[in-house]
């Protein structure tokens, strides 16, 4: 079963980089070659300042696309959504996400999630190490911060 699940995984990231080099597309495109000297980390337009990124293709701001994030330890977003659906792979670290009012579920190395457009939930990293991870999108990136609900009778 062990290696059933890894030989899965292993699927499912090699699928997602070969779309990232763009070896998975429509349309030809030139080979790109990639090795962790080379990233180059920016900032992340609508992402808290602490998350850093670099785009693998597509425009993140007009479009899908998809792009390398880093996290630093102890991250902690709040609940939110996106506009578009986002499929992420875990590189490195442990990301932790939870629904709304949901268990937190940790996603160490290896793991993917699919996280649906309306989806209402928090995103974190773990405090052991830095969270690195590749995310796909069907269209452009953002996060839509969610307004807690109060309880009754609270302003």
């Amino acid at each position: 079963m062990a290696g059933t699940r890894r030989t899965i995984l292993g699927i499912a990231a090699a699928v997602m980089f070969a779309r990232a080099v763009g070896l998975a597309g429509a349309e030809p495109r030139k080979p790109m070659v990639l090795v962790p000297e080379d990233i180059q980390w920016g900032p992340i337009a609508g992402a808290p300042a602490d998350v850093k990124g670099m785009d693998l293709w597509g425009n993140p701001a007009k479009g899908p696309h998809g792009a390398v994030q880093k996290f630093q330890p102890g991250f902690s977003a709040p609940l939110h959504t996106h506009s578009n659906d986002l499929h992420v792979f875990v590189i490195s670290g442990t990301m932790i996400t939870s629904p709304e009012g949901g268990p937190e579920k940790k996603l160490p190395a290896g793991s993917y999630i699919f996280l649906p457009s309306t989806y209402k939930h928090i995103t974190k990293c773990d405090t052991g190490s830095e969270c690195v991870v590749l995310i796909e999108t069907t269209g452009k990136f953002d996060v839509k911060p969610v307004e807690e609900k109060k309880p009754a009778g609270m302003k």
